[in-house]
């Protein structure tokens, strides 16, 4: 990067001013990664301190049946096939009930698109876990989900998102953005949920009271400037609604091993390489800088691996999601060597070790808990310390 470039965007940073899409590209062409770092953390700083957050969650998957046939995505299955599934509603019950002693706060549902089970299924089911863990918040559905819902009810979304709050959804997932440039979209993605849609139904649900978090895959066939482009949209509706708590980029996978059936169902691994931690750390990093109205960066670890993880808290990320339990969507990609779940002291070891301090969040950011600051670097090196691979 030419040195007055990058003397003007550091100004820009340090005084506060909104960069420009422009701007975006210029740090994306940076390979000074450890520049990138230091203004990234000083945004992040300036705006949580040295705090991290985590919650205590866990993801449930009701059913794996889609209609749709994304080229990236590992986790969808057609009727009938060996290793498809659906969940009767006791079963899903059962299966959130099994961390209620580690004081979950949060179930976090994302499901296929089921050709055939009825729109009725989903608020009955959301009724059924808030009467079995009253206490918990129920994070649920893509706005993909959502005009998958108006399709097969022949509701309006508004109508919709009343119902799934009348039985207890606190707030949407951010899942089904992806990339939203049509240059890209149109090459990975076999819904009809794109940029206008996904919008629309995250207004909605900003106006009801909602606070959302946003999403993007990284790390396909995608350039850095359908990045910008992608955060840039997110910044204005932010803008118009305030409604985004959190922005998460979250790392496209290879299918390295697929379910016990074998297949590939990675359409377009074969010309792409999966963002190296450098990629990440840079990816989060430049998010932070460019996204300067929403709160929170999250750092997914399931998907970035638990070393990059805390690396990402020097990129600009101040939250580390949570405890996960089971994450089929990436699992049932890869072999990557995360761990389905993180207990609550596994991720106060891993916020400490990183040097921060832990603070425990409900679904909408709100502190539950303060944990102490970590201890000094003189006392962690009088004693052998866990190394996190």
């Amino acid at each position: 990067m030419d040195v007055g470039l990058k003397r003007e965007l550091e100004a820009k940073v340090y005084a506060g001013e909104r960069l420009t899409r422009e701007d975006g590209i210029a740090l994306y062409d940076s390979d000074d990664l450890a520049w990138l770092g230091r203004l990234a953390h000083h945004k992040r700083t300036e705006m949580n301190g040295d705090r991290v957050m985590f919650n205590v969650n866990r993801h449930l998957n009701l059913t794996n049946v889609c209609s749709a046939s994304c080229a990236y995505c590992s986790f969808q299955r057609k009727p009938g096939e060996k290793d498809a599934y659906t969940m009767r509603i006791d079963e899903a019950v059962r299966k959130a009930k099994e961390m209620e002693d580690e004081q979950l706060t949060e179930l976090h549902i994302v499901n296929g698109l089921h050709p055939t089970l009825p729109w009725r299924y989903y608020p009955k089911v959301l009724r059924e876990l808030k009467a079995a863990l009253p206490n918990v918040k129920l994070k649920c559905f893509t706005a993909t989900e959502v005009q998958w819902f108006e399709k097969i009810s022949g509701l309006g979304a508004s109508e919709i998102l009343d119902e799934l709050m009348d039985a207890g959804m606190e707030s949407l997932t951010g899942g089904g953005a992806e990339i939203f440039d049509w240059e890209v979209r149109q090459h990975i993605v076999d819904h009809n949920t794109h940029w206008e849609d996904w919008s629309r139904i995250h207004r909605l649900a900003h106006e009801k009271g909602m606070k959302t978090p946003s999403t993007m895959l990284y790390g396909h066939i995608e350039e850095p400037r359908h990045r910008v482009d992608h955060v840039m949209r997110l910044r204005e509706l932010q803008d118009e609604t305030g409604g985004f708590a959190v922005f998460i980029p979250l790392r496209y996978q290879h299918d390295f091993v697929d379910s016990a059936d074998g297949k590939i169902r990675n359409r377009i691994q074969a010309q792409t390489t999966m963002a190296a931690p450098a990629e990440s750390l840079k990816t989060f990093a430049v998010s932070r800088l460019m996204f300067d109205n929403v709160p929170h960066v999250k750092c997914f670890w399931v998907m970035h691996g638990l070393s990059v993880a805390q690396l990402s808290l020097n990129f600009g990320v101040d939250d580390l999601d949570g405890s996960v339990v089971e994450y089929k969507i990436t699992h049932d990609a890869d072999s990557y060597g995360t761990p389905n779940t993180m207990h609550r002291s596994d991720l106060l070891d891993l916020i400490w070790d990183a040097g921060y301090q832990p603070v425990e969040r409900n679904t909408r950011y709100e502190i539950v808990r303060e944990y102490d600051k970590p201890i000094s670097l003189a006392e962690r090196r009088s004693e052998p310390q866990q190394v996190w691979a």
